[in-house]
């Protein structure tokens, strides 16, 4: 594999291992916070304000793999 076609194989590899932790932490997050407002519905608010914190947190991770994939594509 010659450099030409070894560039973008690693960066659809980097942005593709990079964007399964989050999606799966996205989801095991929005099926935990369910589960706890079918257990105290009157939490909403704080159980809300800290999903979303946590899903930012998570979705960063993939920003990251993303600015690393485009940085394999422009430098290398």
């Amino acid at each position: 594999m010659d450099k030409e076609t070894a560039i973008p194989f690693a960066a659809a590899l980097t942005i593709a291992i990079g964007a399964i932790g989050p999606s799966l932490a996205i989801g095991w997050l929005a099926g935990k916070a369910m589960e706890a407002l079918g257990r105290n519905p009157e939490a909403r608010g704080a159980i809300q304000q800290n999903m979303i914190l946590a899903i930012a947190f998570a979705e960063a991770i993939a920003i990251y793999a993303l600015v690393l994939a485009i940085i394999i594509v422009f430098v290398a």
